[in-house]
């Protein structure tokens, strides 16, 4: 496990060295002059020139990225061109928000999603089965915003049950930040819940045909007993993976999400800073999330090594 680990971190660095130097390069062969994007199209070019001095964007490319990769080993994600402040502040609220939505769209859709699959499997070929699988494939189909505009026009403006806007505002309680949480959570869980309910599906369908699974049957186990020590553990390995690769779609992904509800989390930090050409913002929003993407795809397998002796006998020889 220590020798797994270890080759995994190695990968993870190298993988986040080459994703910052994608991030940067692209960052800066995007059409737009920070300058200008903060003056406004009717400055002066020469105030638009000192400017960019003064931001250091009139720098050799490979200086440039020396500079900003040094600034983030040390924690500096640099100076915001737009609100000319530091960029960390505003990453890390934007993140803790994107986390709170994500934490209860995950806390709802995968239970869901994995009873679902485990109740398709085992109805398979019989109505229960058929009527989760298209339900899930029916809701995955649907795009986020238009669910979230049906929603906010049933519950928010016609019933007036729930608010339109997912912002609290500081100092809420927990109950007040969940109700304003759950309307923009649920077009996520419809988007995620047919993904995990299909694989939960798969992986219990080839538990259950297994011959560990059959040898406990034959012994005359409960059926209820054969799925909860032998076919679910084996079964959720397939899931695991799922929802890893979900996370960092979670986190940074929920552009539409987060503009239509008006909510400050990391993919409107990203939509905003893209914009008003804030690139050094830009740049920071999808480094975080090329960090959770690759830290959510470690915790998965280190799991799935937990989970399945198999893959530690196999990574030892």
């Amino acid at each position: 496990m220590a020798a797994f680990l270890l080759r995994r971190l190695g990968f993870m660095i190298l993988t986040l060295f080459l994703l910052s130097l994608i991030i940067f390069f692209a960052g800066q062969i995007l059409p737009g002059d920070p300058g200008r994007a903060v003056l406004g199209p009717f400055a002066a070019n020469s105030a638009v020139q000192a400017l960019d001095h003064s931001l250091g964007v009139d720098k050799p490319l490979v200086t440039r990225y020396l500079s900003w990769l040094g600034g983030l080993l040390h924690g500096n994600f640099g100076k915001s061109y737009a609100y000319q402040s530091a960029v960390a502040p505003f990453v890390r609220h934007a993140l803790i928000n994107s986390i709170k939505l994500a934490v209860l769209a995950f806390v709802i859709v995968v239970p869901l999603g994995i009873i679902g699959g485990v109740i398709a499997a085992l109805h398979e070929g019989r109505a229960a089965d058929r009527v989760i699988s298209v339900t899930g494939l029916s809701l995955s189909s649907v795009p986020e915003f238009v669910s979230g505009i049906v929603l906010i026009v049933v519950f928010g403006v016609t019933l007036k049950v729930l608010p339109v806007t997912a912002s609290a505002g500081a100092g809420a309680g927990v109950w007040n930040q969940f109700r304003h949480l759950i309307l923009p959570a649920i077009p996520l869980v419809f988007v995620l819940f047919g993904y995990i309910a299909r694989m939960a599906r798969a992986g219990t369908i080839e538990a259950l045909n297994s011959d560990y699974a059959r040898t406990a049957v034959l012994k005359g186990l409960p059926q209820a007993t054969v799925i909860r020590r032998h076919v679910l553990r084996n079964s959720l390995l397939p899931t695991i993976t799922v929802i890893a690769t979900q996370t960092g779609y979670l986190i940074g992904g929920l552009v539409v999400v987060e503009v239509l509800f008006n909510y400050q989390g990391l993919g409107n930090l990203i939509y905003r800073a893209a914009q008003q050409k804030d690139f050094a913002m830009l740049e920071a929003g999808v480094l975080i999330i090329g960090v959770v993407y690759v830290v959510a795809t470690l915790i998965a397998d280190v799991l799935l090594t937990l989970l399945n002796p198999r893959l530690r006998i196999g990574g030892t020889q």
